[in-house]
């Protein structure tokens, strides 16, 4: 063992005791073995780097020829004795590096351990760097600027010193303050349980923190803030009392988001419980009063406005330009409501001042913090309103236009008067999260309880005007219902993007028409959307949509409702189709429906053998799906059985009819969807029918590129170089950065919690779809990750990133996927083959994985 500066005496006498903390610390330590006879046995690097000594120099070489000074035997004998009784030792020692470079370094030797069939000790060290100290100006600067306000009090609770922030928050200068107590500057009623309090730490010793407390300050008297205060004992040496240290926090933003957080879940328990539009208004009202109002009314257009749709009006800018609004609800603390002027279900042109309506099209609340009986607005325009306001002293107003779904429903206004606190900028989000959740409510009852205007809004959404099959599919579609009174029937079809630039189709029918249809296309087609959004495969997502119907029909009560305008469900059939265009691979499964028919590019038609599966609502029997590959150019075709059936109800003849039909050539998808329905339904039929037409391409080897990444987080760097090298052939250098960042996460991910292979793709089409794929079939997890967590932000990150992000899963694993937009200035992507290009070499040592 080699000898320290500072060490234990020479004669006998104690050694200096044990560092608590342990024997060894390593890390980024220079770190050696060293055998009882003082021979060098282990080098690290650490050490190499510490003392420029390579481990070949060192290794079965004495110690001792580290010192800088002569060794001393009998210290380097204590140590020893001192290590192999278990305690180990640390200290300093100076040593002597490579030219000569003298190093003071802090040494810990831990207990003696066996090595080989030798004594050895592990000796840790880093060089001693000096100690940086606060001198009284630094301190005083400290204190002085800290974002958090601080004071010092006496036992009589007199300022005696604080800093600028608290001189900032209170708005008082620090001269008016110092000798004063809190009583004799704070506004209003903050005083008294501040004082309390701090007799109470005086009394006690004891501190409270985080003490909240909402209040007004001279440096900003119009508005409420909340701050959070500690309170905590000052003492002298002898440990008397000899005053009061007091921080302070502006923690407005946090209460109110707490605030805002709070309002919202109770109003998603109280506000909505019915499918009816007078109820959930009423209950927007009763559940703000008291809690946020004093007087709340809730008023409704009679004809929402569709703001979305097109040709919509513009924005009216007058009263009468608007439909007539309705009192649905209203409430107040005062029985009865006397500062009404309208009461439920009367007809009321209210607007608040400026009597400007392009507010309620916009959607922005309107705050009018005081409310002035004798403005000529009120005065003048609504004289009896204006003489409730003085009655029953309203003295604050908010109103917040109602909409929902680009649609313009009516218009909540809060008002307050036993409150004297006038609502302000903080109260706007409240007021606008809370008729927003209504609003949902009231448009779902309005939907369902005025029975034609939900039909005709189930027909616009079941039938969509515009088809998307991005650069998969070529789409056109035609619907002819049974009556055209009526309008909408049991028939309907949907085409539905995926996730790695496929497709899903979809098309159903229900038995019967009218709305009772409708409301169950409605269902059905909802439900069909959330299912294909969860990526899942056409058996497994008809066999989820079988349990739905079979719920749905289970609470149909004895007898069913059909016979009285109901929404059963039984007899409905379905088949849903996922195209892939990379792979050009169509995979199919039906639930009782007609089966599709292909026609290729050479005019060759066919009906796939897809498996019959049961239709939905029986229960209990399995679906099967078929895999089908479909040359680029080929022509699909899924239809509901109105439109085979024909006159003489010959199914097979009916698809002779349509293969022939559907194979001519020569014309576009849209004008060919037509002329097939015409050919086979000269005239009206008893039954509806729906025809859906999709041509395939097959994506572009240029818009698709994969690599296998290997089970190692170096491998992400070099990952991330072949991505940002492909978007530049691709012409995306804008979206590198994000890109890498996505690719980063999801293939760290993979390699840290997932089994192989993995693999990454990237898909090029109207978006950037970045895929990678593993074996497992764990599904991931977005969650918060705490401050003081080291990781859980990988699909936190990927989520703010992505325009949309999810998981599918496969026979060998899952997927997890992230598209982005494609910038607007971005060029084509060049004509060049990626996929199967030289790999890219890896990148350099300590690039980020």
């Amino acid at each position: 063992m080699a000898s320290a500066d500072e060490g234990p005496p020479a004669g006998p006498g104690p050694l200096p005791p044990a560092d608590p903390r342990g024997p060894v610390r390593l890390g980024d330590d220079a770190v050696a073995v060293i055998a009882g006879d003082g021979t060098v046995i282990g080098w690290t690097r650490g050490a190499e780097a510490l003392l420029g000594y390579a481990a070949a120099e060192m290794v079965g070489r004495s110690a001792a020829l580290l010192l800088a000074g002569a060794p001393d035997t009998r210290r380097t004998a204590a140590i020893a004795a001192r290590s192999r009784e278990g305690s180990g030792w640390s200290g300093q020692i100076a040593l002597r590096g490579r030219n000569d470079r003298l190093i003071d370094v802090d040494v810990r030797v831990s207990a003696s351990f066996l090595v080989a069939g030798r004594e050895g000790f592990l000796v840790s060290g880093r060089e001693r760097t000096p100690q940086w100290t606060v001198d009284g100006s630094v301190l005083e600067g400290f204190l002085t600027r800290s974002p958090v306000g601080m004071a010092v009090l006496d036992p009589e609770l007199r300022y005696i010193w604080l800093n600028d922030t608290l001189e900032q928050f209170g708005g008082v200068p620090r001269e008016q303050r110092l000798g004063r107590r809190p009583a004799d500057v704070l506004p209003g009623l903050l005083a008294a349980p501040i004082e309390r309090l701090m007799r109470q730490v005086l009394a006690s010793g004891v501190p409270v923190t985080d003490y909240e407390y909402l209040g007004w300050s001279w440096s900003d008297p119009n508005r409420r803030r909340a701050y959070s205060s500690s309170f905590f004992p000052l003492a002298d040496a002898e440990e008397n009392r000899i005053g009061i240290g007091y921080m302070v926090l502006d923690v407005t933003d946090r209460w109110n988001a707490r605030r805002l957080l709070a309002l919202v879940n109770e109003a998603g328990a109280s506000i909505g419980s019915t499918l009816d539009v007078q109820r959930t208004a009423q209950e927007l009202a009763d559940f703000a009063v008291p809690r946020f109002a004093d007087f709340v009314f809730v008023d409704l257009l009679e004809t929402p406005l569709e703001l979305g749709r097109p040709g919509a009006s513009p924005a009216p800018t007058a009263p009468g330009d608007w439909a007539a609004m309705r009192r649905m609800g209203m409430s107040s603390v005062r029985a009865g409501c006397p500062e009404a002027v309208v009461e439920i279900g009367e007809s009321v042109d209210f607007v608040p001042p400026s009597r400007d309506l392009h507010f309620l099209a916009t959607g922005s609340p309107y705050l009018l913090p005081l409310l002035d009986a004798d403005d000529r607005t009120w005065a003048v325009d609504q004289p009896v309103r204006a003489a409730r306001i003085r009655e029953f002293g309203l003295h604050s107003l908010i109103s917040v236009p109602m909409r929902a779904r680009d649609t313009v429903l009516g218009l909540a206004t809060f008002m307050r008067s036993q409150n004297p606190v006038p609502f302000d900028e903080d109260d706007v989000a409240p007021a606008r999260e809370l008729v927003a959740r209504a609003a949902v409510c009231v448009d779902n009852a309005r939907r369902y309880t005025r029975e034609h205007t939900a039909a005709l809004v189930l027909q616009e959404s079941l039938l969509p005007h515009t088809l998307r099959g991005g650069t998969a599919l070529d789409v056109a579609s035609s619907y002819l219902p049974a009556d055209a009174k009526v309008g909408v029937g049991g028939d309907w079809f949907d085409v539905i993007p995926l996730s790695g630039a496929r497709v899903g189709l979809v098309i159903g029918d229900v038995v019967g028409h009218g709305i009772s249809a409708a409301a169950t296309m409605g269902r059905l087609r909802t439900a069909v959307q959330t299912l294909a959004d969860m990526d899942l495969a056409p058996d497994e997502l008809l066999a989820r949509l079988d349990d739905l119907v079979m719920r749905l029909s289970e609470e149909e009560p004895a007898g069913g409702k059909a016979d009285r305008g109901g929404t059963t469900v039984l007899g409905a059939t379905c088949l849903y189709a996922v195209y892939d265009p990379a792979s050009r691979c169509c995979t199919m499964a039906r639930a009782g429906h007609p089966p599709p028919v292909i026609v290729t590019p050479q005019g060759a038609v066919s009906f796939p053998d897809l498996p019959l599966g049961p239709p939905l609502g029986l229960g209990g029997l399995p679906f099967e799906s078929l895999e089908v590959e479909l040359p680029e150019g080929s022509l699909l075709g899924l239809y509901t059985d109105g439109l085979i059936e024909g006159p003489e109800k010959d199914v097979e003849q009916g698809k002779i009819r349509l293969g022939r039909a559907i194979s001519r050539e020569g014309l576009p998808l849209d004008e060919l969807c037509e002329a097939v329905v015409k050919e086979l339904l000269p005239v009206p039929q008893p039954d509806d029918i729906a025809l859906l037409l999709a041509r395939t391409h097959a994506l572009r080897p240029d818009r698709l590129v994969s690599w296998e990444v290997p089970l190692d987080p170096a491998a992400v760097g070099a990952t991330r170089n072949k991505v940002a090298r492909q978007l530049e052939a691709w012409g995306l250098d804008e979206l590198t950065m994000t890109t890498e960042l996505i690719v980063s996460e999801l293939v760290t991910n993979a390699i840290r919690y997932a089994s192989g292979p993995v693999r990454l793709r990237l898909l090029l089409q109207s978006v950037l779809t970045c895929e990678v794929s593993d074996a497992s079939s764990t599904t991931p997890r977005l969650r918060h990750a705490r401050t003081t967590d080291e990781g859980g932000r990988g699909l936190f990150l990927v989520a703010q990133l992505a325009r949309r992000w999810g998981t599918r899963y496969t026979h060998r694993g899952k997927i997890i996927w992230a598209e982005q937009g494609l910038p607007s200035s971005s060029p084509p992507p060049p004509p060049v083959a990626t996929v199967g290009s030289p790999p890219v070499a890896p990148s350099p040592p300590g690039s980020s994985g």
